[in-house]
């Protein structure tokens, strides 16, 4: 029979090499059995209250992986999204996760997230699941992600939106038929037009 750490080990395995101290206490993995995998070298602590197996490989993107675990219904969105789909020199001094308006979401001052709070129609439209590291993802699509960029134009700034627009144009990642479906969802279509159509 395996003892606690064992199965410890085996449920962070099974869950893509991370877990949350929440889900292993819900799991029956007191803070004791916790603390001595940590101690005993078997997993460390990746950040405040997230666990992962010890010496596993490098992690590429260690802060995305990390917020999705934390707020496993959160969506990469905005400056974050640009910056993973190489489209901004912007360096992210957050990690921007949307959120459905009204739901919840624990941060942590470990980890810099800035939550956005959309409503659940567009909250729900134009996700992508990206496999990083082991883990599922979730991350806007470009197209919807340029789009909440306008949306919220007034918070991360126009020229960080414009200037996104212009590269994933020129780099030919999305086609002006996209983002302008998801300009009409996020009702920016009379903003980002007039800009499309000076860069086509």
């Amino acid at each position: 029979m395996k003892t606690k750490q064992e199965q410890l080990i085996g449920f962070i395995q099974k869950n893509g090499g991370y877990a949350r101290s929440a889900e292993l206490i819900k799991a029956g993995f007191y803070k004791a059995v916790i603390y001595s995998a940590v101690n005993e070298g078997q997993i460390e602590r990746v950040r405040h209250g997230v666990y992962g197996l010890a010496g596993g490989p490098d992690v590429s993107h260690p802060d995305l992986v990390t917020a999705s675990i934390m707020i496993p219904n959160g969506v990469i969105c905005l400056i974050t999204a640009l910056s993973f789909y190489e489209v901004t020199d912007e360096i992210p001094r957050y990690i921007d996760v949307a959120v459905s308006a009204g739901s919840r979401a624990k941060t942590t001052k470990d980890l810099p997230l800035r939550l956005y709070h959309f409503s659940r129609k567009t909250w729900k439209e134009g996700v992508e699941e990206h496999d990083i590291d082991g883990q599922k993802i979730r991350i806007y699509g470009l197209a919807k992600t340029i789009a909440d960029c306008f949306k919220f134009r007034n918070q991360i700034g126009m020229d960080i939106a414009r200037s996104a627009l212009k590269n994933a144009l020129e780099q030919k990642k999305v086609n002006h038929r996209d983002v302008m479906k998801y300009a009409s969802s996020c009702r920016v279509t009379n903003v980002m037009k007039p800009i499309l159509e000076t860069l086509l």
